[in-house]
């Protein structure tokens, strides 16, 4: 693997996983659930987009070599 896929598939955890928990301690601190609620479907979708393109460049490296 090569390291800019693997600076990749970092990122996209930490918007997959962090992000959401980023909100949450918000959330917790505000009172106000809609940052929560508001934050989800666009991690998830970043998150899992970013996740599944870095995967198959990873698979594709692979071939490769």
């Amino acid at each position: 693997m090569k390291n800019n896929t693997k600076i990749a598939l970092y990122v996209s955890i930490i918007v997959l996983v962090g992000f959401p928990i980023l909100f949450i301690f918000i959330s917790l601190l505000t009172g106000q659930w809609g940052y929560l609620t508001w934050s989800i479907p666009p991690s998830f979708v970043a998150g899992l987009t970013g996740l599944m393109i870095t995967l198959n460049q990873t698979k594709k490296e692979g071939k490769s070599e």
